[in-house]
């Protein structure tokens, strides 16, 4: 009896240990605001941002799905995509497309209604040999605020974000880099009017979150979202037209599925967002932006979850200590 309630015991501080360590982040705050700006109290107006790189999602019918999706579901809150939802986005049906859509709202859970924003990756739309109308067209028809050429504007309060569709710079000459061309000398000609349009966006009051097609009223510049820049992946001359044409403050690229954090000479500051998946071969990772209205620059977190072989391990724990209890349930 003594051993059955010894058991049973464990199994509840497992289940505890589970529910406030598995889904728990280890957050650190990157180098480079004073501490003075750390310790601030919170502002109202305090934006505060989540970053996620290479989900790799591949549907339901994944043998990792299950266990990356029910490890996932404790913490998506507000939810700012960089790069690759998919791990073969650009290879599947519409059929299969479909569950790995389900598979990305089932993990958003009950943030789906918060706003959030999807970055294209070669993954989701293809490679160049693979990039034409119909793969990026599936990608802007499944979420909000992207172009026909997989490109995004947008505001949150004070902050103005722009997202690109770098594979399309990447590729070349291709329609639609004419587009994601286009688009950047649009909001470039924007920043330098400073006329923002308000009527083209689509507003949310209750987040004062609104989707823009071509406004741009920050003359402090965008914060920008794409998949370029410390790997040099995109021809210097590309990334140093974007940085000309956007003045943004602050880059967030994927990509290297590593975190780094580094300011470029003309004091662009540019964060590599590590990857969201146990696929990648490490601990899951996310970085936690906070833009203060009150102060000068963003306090940038770098997040880390539990790895796949921790969870395993419990399992495997909570298993063997079920299957104790069982067997000196019986023998009682």
């Amino acid at each position: 009896m003594v051993q059955k309630r010894l058991l049973l015991f464990l199994v509840t501080i497992l289940h505890i240990f589970y529910e406030n360590w598995v889904p728990t982040p280890s957050c650190d705050v990157v180098p480079g605001v004073s501490n003075q700006e750390i310790h601030q109290g919170k502002v109202e107006d305090d934006l505060k941002v989540m970053m996620v790189a290479d989900l790799l999602l591949s549907g339901h019918e994944s043998r990792s799905g299950y266990l990356d999706l029910h490890f996932k579901d404790f913490y998506f809150s507000r939810f700012f995509r960089v790069r690759d939802v998919s791990a073969k986005g650009s290879e599947l049906s519409r059929s299969k497309w479909a569950s790995v859509l389900q598979e990305f709202h089932s993990l958003l859970g009950p943030f789906l209604d918060l706003p959030y924003h999807v970055v294209p990756g070669d993954r989701d739309i293809g490679e160049c040999s693979q990039l034409n109308d119909i793969s990026v067209n599936k990608i802007t028809r499944s979420f909000p605020g992207l172009d026909s050429a997989g490109c995004g504007a947008f505001d949150i309060g004070n902050v103005n974000f722009f997202s690109l569709n770098s594979v399309a710079l990447l590729c070349g000459d291709n329609d639609l880099r004419f587009s994601v061309e286009k688009a950047l000398e649009r909001e470039h000609i924007e920043l330098q009017t400073g006329s923002g349009n308000d009527s083209a966006g689509i507003k949310i009051p209750q987040y004062d979150f609104s989707w823009r097609e071509n406004a741009m009223s920050s003359g402090s510049g965008p914060v920008l979202d794409g998949s370029y820049g410390l790997s040099q992946t995109l021809p210097p001359n590309a990334t140093e037209y974007i940085f000309h044409a956007l003045r943004p403050r602050m880059v967030f690229s994927a990509h290297t599925q590593t975190f780094s954090d580094h300011t470029h000479p003309d004091g662009i500051r540019e964060i590599v967002v590590p990857a969201m998946s146990w696929d990648a071969g490490k601990k899951p990772a996310f970085v936690a932006v906070t833009f203060r209205r009150n102060g000068t620059s963003a306090i940038v977190s770098h997040c880390k979850l539990a790895g796949r072989s921790h969870v395993l391990l419990f399992y495997i724990s909570l298993l063997f200590v079920l299957v104790l209890t069982v067997q000196t349930t019986l023998r009682s």
